[in-house]
């Protein structure tokens, strides 16, 4: 005679094992997209060369290597006889490092503000809210000129400034985000169960917050790089002899006519790295955004 155990097993059907959906994993699925991983071979490329690059830089870029404004070098001599491409691959070194790190700043505050306002509420959202309002009312170039010529003209001040205007991004997607799942249910049982809120924020909340978070990481480094450079561009930025992208535009406009290349090679490559970063941020939240899963599968 069958066991209990047994009658029940041999009346339930066969249960299926359990898959991923069919999913693709997301790696493959992000080598199908053939701009995301072009955009992403290419930052890659550039975060290798921006790390190593006193290694893979040819000169010091400081040193003098030949007659000024002249075609030797791979991409030529600037005006004071340094070597051009060991500049460019230390000013893009200098900008994407001041870029990263801002918005590491912007995203580490502005996501902890976002959770506590939108898990908190009350009075503790309307005054974040209302704070974050205020500095999204002042034009960030403006403000970002203001502020660094009261500091002084230093990268860790342009690191500041600009890590403090992104603040806004971080804090109003990341406050949305934790609006519409606070009370769902998986929340809900954390509570019930007596979980810190601390706990609640960081291993329940944070991770289903984590995808837009990621999109907006890489947006908002393109947008620091142009930042950087605007500002090093009139001055306030990485300082002589540091060459940065924006500084090496300044310096290159005054020899538009008698080498135009000081110019064009720093303007094109803020413009490659902005676009890919674009690009890849792009494809990002299509893989990560679960109404687009199913395109990508």
């Amino acid at each position: 005679m069958a066991t209990a155990p047994e009658s029940l097993a041999q009346a339930l059907p066969d249960t299926p094992p359990r898959t991923n959906g069919g999913r693709k994993p997301f790696l493959k699925r992000m080598l199908a997209n053939r701009r995301t991983s072009v955009a992403g071979a290419f930052l890659l490329l550039v975060v290798v060369v921006a790390v190593f690059a006193p290694l893979i830089a040819p000169h010091d870029y400081r040193d003098i290597v030949g007659k000024p404004l002249t075609s030797g070098g791979p991409l030529g001599i600037d005006d004071f006889g340094r070597d051009v491409l060991s500049r460019l691959i230390i000013g893009l070194r200098t900008s994407l490092g001041v870029a990263v790190s801002a918005v590491l700043v912007a995203g580490v505050i502005g996501v902890a503000l976002g959770l506590v306002a939108g898990y908190v509420g009350r009075w503790v959202s309307t005054i974040i809210m209302r704070g974050i309002d205020v500095l999204l009312s002042f034009p960030p170039i403006v403000l970002a000129i203001a502020v660094v010529a009261i500091l002084g003209p230093a990268l860790v001040n342009v690191v500041l400034v600009i890590g403090v205007l992104y603040i806004p991004r971080f804090t109003r997607i990341v406050y949305s985000q934790v609006l519409s799942i606070r009370s769902m249910e998986y929340v809900e049982a954390s509570k019930i169960m007596g979980t810190r809120p601390a706990d609640i924020l960081a291993k329940t909340i944070l991770p289903n917050v984590s995808a837009p978070i990621i999109v907006q990481l890489s947006l908002s480094v393109s947008f620091a790089i142009q930042m950087e450079a605007g500002l090093s561009f009139l001055g306030l930025g990485a300082q002589p002899p540091l060459p940065s992208l924006g500084t090496m535009v300044g310096a290159g406009r005054d020899f538009l006519e008698v080498q135009p290349t000081l110019l064009i090679y720093p303007s094109v490559l803020i413009i490659l790295v902005v676009l890919a970063l674009n690009v890849f941020g792009d494809g990002m939240r299509d893989l990560l955004d679960p109404r687009h899963r199913g395109k990508n599968s």
